[in-house]
């Protein structure tokens, strides 16, 4: 157990992250003197700064606030790192030699879950959707609830909702075996495709790493799996499971669904009602079924019909998730942090559903060297569905370049006639706005970055 009683302050090494901002945010707002460094500035980290929290880019000793750079006051504060902090971190090994009581993210909401009665969301794919969905059903709910989201919620601009309620929603992350540390009332599991295969070896193993997982669950609790998976789970003793999906024989079942021109309707089956005649004001049918999962979860919770049907209008999605940043007659953009085969694959479907007929155009950034060898095959193969596609470089992340893995390991597997390499910074100046129709960028490394550029440059073009 990690004990905040006698702590005055949280230094978290890697604090720009979309987990780490949202925890340091949540003891800030705590009561508690908060820094942390991070490599460069961002939205999030502004917002930290805004909210009383020091953040420094430079890893340097000197920049430490007195507070955690005095080694006789190592005992009130806690150092909070995240397993993509490279070792080499001066700031971290300074803590790490000094004997500061240091604990990964995971052990922190580890300990935030044995205190409430934790909503968890695990999944390769899926789990910023589903876990901010169930959040906001809760909140425009009389239930309420605490969320620690691993995106931005466009309905609340932040990765992070405070309520008064027992319930909070977290993303359990199946990284560095981290959702091993929650004790969830309540679980989700949206997908189990192979991912991370650096840190499990392969997918069965990876499989187990879910199981262990779903053992996590307090005894009385309540464990929801996509019907596609349902067979690789093992439902551990005193722990309820149910089904979701669009399969007939699913306990939660979303079905009738019709595309209007700007929003779907569709029905929800439950185990005790039926929801008729939801109306849903975002793209994609996927997200039909990660609402399915969120409605089951929060029907378990007590929302009732009336709130689930107005919250599910008002949902507005997730920054970085199926973005929808411009939609003119004509040309359209689209952001999306899909980042794993299946994602993109999921991504690309909902595009060409919700913009049937229309010529597309994606960016691609691959993110980690493991994962582009590891999925080289289908990375092409999914890219080859799109009309043209602008490769760019690997974000290497957290990783060291592996001999002959580059982005063109896919370009090269690539069929597609129209496709070519780019580097990043060459994307807004280079990019014909006059060719496009509908574009895409996907990625979930600093291709992020280009959003705003990209924005821009296609908002001013189509003034002139």
């Amino acid at each position: 157990m990690i004990e905040f009683k006698n702590i005055e302050g949280m230094y978290f090494v890697g604090i720009g992250g979309i987990g780490m901002s949202a925890l340091a945010l949540y003891f800030a707002k705590g009561g508690y003197s908060i820094a942390g460094y991070d490599r460069s500035e961002s939205k999030l980290t502004n917002s930290l700064i805004e909210n009383g929290c020091a953040v420094n880019y430079t890893d340097d000793l000197s920049v430490l606030p007195d507070l955690f750079k005095n080694v006789q006051k190592k005992n009130k504060v806690i150092i909070v790192y995240t397993p993509a902090i490279p070792a080499e971190n001066k700031i971290l090994s300074f803590f790490r030699s000094n004997g500061y009581l240091i604990h990964k993210r995971s052990e922190i909401l580890g300990e935030i879950s044995l205190n409430t009665d934790t909503l968890a969301v695990a999944g390769t794919h899926g789990k910023t959707t589903v876990s901010t969905m169930i959040a906001h059903l809760l909140k425009q709910s009389h239930i309420d609830c605490t969320a620690f989201l691993g995106g931005i919620s466009k309905n609340y601009d932040s990765n992070l909702l405070l309520g008064d309620s027992r319930y909070t929603v977290m993303e359990a992350d199946e990284f560095d075996r981290s959702f091993h540390r929650l004790k969830p009332l309540m679980a989700v599991v949206t997908s189990l495709d192979a991912d991370h295969l650096d840190i499990y070896g392969d997918q069965a193993t990876m499989i187990k790493a879910y199981n262990e997982f779903c053992r996590k669950i307090r005894p009385g609790g309540n464990l929801i799996v996509n019907t596609r998976i349902r067979k690789e789970i093992i439902v551990p003793e005193a722990v309820t499971c149910f089904t979701y999906g669009f399969d007939k024989d699913a306990d939660f079942q979303s079905w009738g669904i019709k595309h209007e021109k700007d929003y779907y309707s569709f029905n929800i089956k439950t185990p005790s009602v039926k929801i008729d005649d939801l109306h849903f004001a975002f793209p994609g049918i996927i997200n039909i079924e990660n609402f399915t999962a969120a409605i089951a979860v929060a029907l378990m919770c007590g929302v009732t019909e009336q709130e689930i049907r107005k919250a599910v209008l008002l949902f507005r999605g997730v920054s970085r998730r199926f973005d929808i940043r411009i939609n003119f007659p004509g040309l359209t953009y689209v952001d999306d942090y899909a980042h794993h085969p299946e994602e993109i694959r999921a991504c690309i479907t909902c595009v060409k559903e919700f913009f049937a007929g229309r010529k597309i155009t994606g960016i691609f950034q691959p993110h980690l060297f493991s994962r582009t060898r590891d999925h080289a095959d289908g990375f092409a193969k999914i890219l080859d569905e799109l009309d043209e596609v602008i490769l760019l470089p690997i974000y290497p992340a957290r990783e060291k370049p592996i001999e002959g893995i580059t982005s063109e390991l896919i370009f090269n597997k690539m069929k597609s006639g129209n496709k070519r390499m780019m580097v990043k910074e060459d994307i807004p100046g280079k990019l014909d706005t006059r060719k496009l129709d509908v574009l895409l960028t996907i990625g979930a490394g600093d291709i992020d970055t280009l959003v705003k550029p990209i924005e821009e440059k296609l908002k001013k073009e189509r003034e002139k």
